[in-house]
């Protein structure tokens, strides 16, 4: 008999691959189950020390553990693994590594600007969304990265709300403090071109680094009174310019110091009755007026968390950003998968509630909304 199949055989295992091939279950999404989707997320926390993070963090889960207790996403429950980065940018990138190896479908909700142009590393390295970074870096939305997808607005237009105010009110001239970084850098170019489209002028810029000593601050506030702007305001790093504010306060100076959201409320709360009458940019709506609908949502979910629970800026942008993603990932229906979510963005316009956001091919925008906010003497943020 010959040893050679024949065709008739061939035919035969062929029907029956195909047959098995039809039975069997495509391959499943990293991150994802027919119960759970993995969400990544690096944040800086330091340890509970870091309000902010802390803050947001929290209201991230707010809002993810109402949306499990109802059913979650498409009949799947959001399982929320957190890494904290202490701040460091290196242990970002190395935590959103650890996410991804570990078999998170995306990455979310970050604090600070030099840990979150880390993840970015890693999301265009891993081919991994990034979805809802809570810093304000121009680096998030320019050069245009595909992966990455902001929710709040960036500092640009917290720097143009606070000078359209001022130029508003009678002030000219700006000075800014920012970090000695290419971010900070970069900052500083977004500053003077507002200041030229105001009909401002930039008199002083006043780049740091992290490890700024007292008598460099000091030294500052001599520029300061020298240089005299109408008005100041900074990007990030609140513990410094704090001391910055609080020296230039009792060396009698009547720069008007005006602060972007990220760490506001600490701001406020370390300066005291020094930090009466401060402007603070805010990229979500106050958290105690229910105006919005948005508001409303996290307030009631708080409360029922917690009868006791306090609202904050931090909390407020941690439920928004999370809202957002919960959005979008019934956007991107109940077959889902990495290329299959970016797509369902593409195009995507979400409201969440009186903040919209937006996402366009070439531009993942997000959203572009920013308030302004007074603080009273006894430390509350007034609208």
């Amino acid at each position: 008999m010959n040893s050679s199949s024949s065709p008739m055989m061939h035919h035969a295992l062929f029907g029956v691959w195909l047959f098995c091939a039809s039975i069997l279950p495509a391959a499943a999404e990293t991150g994802v189950t027919d119960k759970t989707v993995v969400i990544g997320q690096n944040i800086t926390l330091q340890g509970g020390k870091n309000d902010y993070g802390v803050a947001a963090q929290q209201g991230a889960k707010l809002y993810i553990d109402q949306v499990n207790a109802a059913g979650g996403v498409h009949g799947r429950k959001l399982v929320l693994r957190t890494l904290d980065d202490d701040n460091k940018a290196g242990n970002a990138q190395a935590n959103a590594r650890t996410l991804v190896n570990d078999g998170a479908f995306l990455l979310f909700g970050s604090i600070e600007g030099g840990p979150s142009m880390e993840i970015v590393k890693v999301a265009h390295d891993a081919g991994v969304p990034f979805f809802g970074p809570m810093a304000g870096s121009p680096g998030l939305r320019r050069p245009y990265e595909p992966m990455v997808f902001p929710v709040r607005a960036e500092h640009r237009e917290e720097f143009r709300a606070l000078m359209a105010w001022g130029k508003n009110v009678g002030l000219k001239t700006v000075g800014f403090f920012h970090a000695d970084s290419d971010t900070g850098r970069e900052h500083l170019q977004n500053v003077n071109l507002l200041a030229k489209e105001l009909g401002m002028q930039v008199v002083m810029p006043m780049p740091f680094k992290s490890d700024l000593s007292d008598a460099q601050i000091d030294t500052m506030v001599q520029a300061l009174a020298q240089s005299k702007p109408d008005l100041v305001f900074n990007h990030g790093s609140v513990g410094l310019y704090g001391k910055l504010i609080s020296k230039a306060k009792l060396a009698g100076l009547k720069t008007n110091f005006m602060a972007v959201n990220s760490g506001s409320s600490q701001l406020a709360k370390s300066l005291g009755p020094l930090g009466g009458g401060m402007l603070f940019s805010q990229v979500v709506p106050s958290p105690w007026e229910r105006k919005r609908e948005l508001t409303r949502e996290y307030q009631d979910a708080a409360r029922r968390a917690d009868a006791n629970a306090e609202f904050t800026y931090g909390g407020m942008e941690g439920f928004m950003t999370a809202k957002a993603l919960v959005l979008a990932l019934r956007a991107a229906g109940r077959d889902l998968s990495r290329a299959g979510f970016v797509r369902a963005l593409e195009g995507a316009q979400f409201d969440l509630g009186g903040v919209h956001a937006r996402y366009r091919s070439g531009d993942h925008e997000g959203s572009r909304f920013v308030d302004l906010s007074m603080v009273a003497r006894d430390g509350r943020f007034l609208h």
